[in-house]
């Protein structure tokens, strides 16, 4: 089994948690994107406006969030008896859609791909793997595709669409077959810095799961429906987008 990611202690707690399924587990970490880069992308897409509200969330006040928010993570991660033990990749990649990972996955032919928190992948990666290729979401796909599906369910007034999903990838962003799917309940602790290690902690046995068929041989058959209607894509909010459902709503 491969596991392709991102840089960051969620992909530890991940890594941890799958060496623990099947010990031969490779890991392959792409190296983080500049932001410089995509806040252009971003303000060809949203304009920008928007997009330097984003920046700016990001920037300057997520990580006051997550300060605050520190004892809250740690303490749901803990309750969660996660291991979150540093180890080092198996490889590391300059990107997800580099050629090296094509080749590792024609080298490795592993038996299922997990995906956690890489850029969107290219469809010629995808095709390259011969095998499942699965990916766990913060939000409940398909209503809540991109970044901080929990918040934005709690910034529509939706908090029973709170929830992880563990979907096959496909070429689209967030809109491959539903395999899993979890909601769960926020505390007045929590906020869009600790809602997160929510998602994960609660969809690492969904996870597990999809990894088990998989090993044992058993095919991963997407679910006919999801738990919410429609389709939305979703990024960051901006700075003043935040601190407004804040005050107004209390959507923290």
């Amino acid at each position: 089994m491969l596991l392709l990611a991102g840089p960051g202690y969620s992909t530890d707690i991940v890594a941890n948690y799958l060496t623990a399924k099947t010990p031969n587990l490779v890991v392959v970490v792409e190296d983080p994107q500049s932001r410089a880069v995509l806040a252009r992308r971003r303000a060809r897409r949203v304009g920008w406006l928007s997009a330097v509200g984003q920046v700016l969330f990001v920037a300057l006040l997520l990580p006051i969030l997550r300060h605050r928010g520190a004892r809250r993570r740690a303490a749901i991660l803990d309750g969660a008896s996660v291991d979150t033990t540093r180890r080092a990749p198996s490889h590391r990649v300059p990107s997800v859609n580099d050629d090296r990972t094509i080749s590792l996955l024609a080298s490795l032919q592993p038996d299922l791909v997990v995906v956690h928190g890489t850029r969107i992948i290219a469809k010629r990666v995808l095709a390259s793997a011969s095998c499942p290729v699965v990916n766990m979401h913060a939000g409940i796909t398909l209503r809540y595709r991109g970044v901080h599906g929990g918040y934005w369910a709690l910034a529509e007034h939706h908090p029973d669409w709170v929830g992880t999903t563990v979907h096959l990838v496909d070429p689209g962003i967030d809109t491959g077959g539903i395999l899993a799917q979890t909601t769960f309940e926020i505390s007045d602790e929590d906020t869009i810095a600790t809602y997160p290690d929510l998602h994960l902690v609660q969809g690492l046995p969904l996870l597990g799961s999809q990894v088990d068929k998989a090993m044992s041989g058993t095919p991963l058959n997407p679910l006919p429906a999801g738990l919410a209607p429609g389709s939305g894509f979703y990024y960051h909010p901006t700075i003043w987008g935040y601190i407004w459902r804040r005050w107004r709503d209390g959507v923290r």
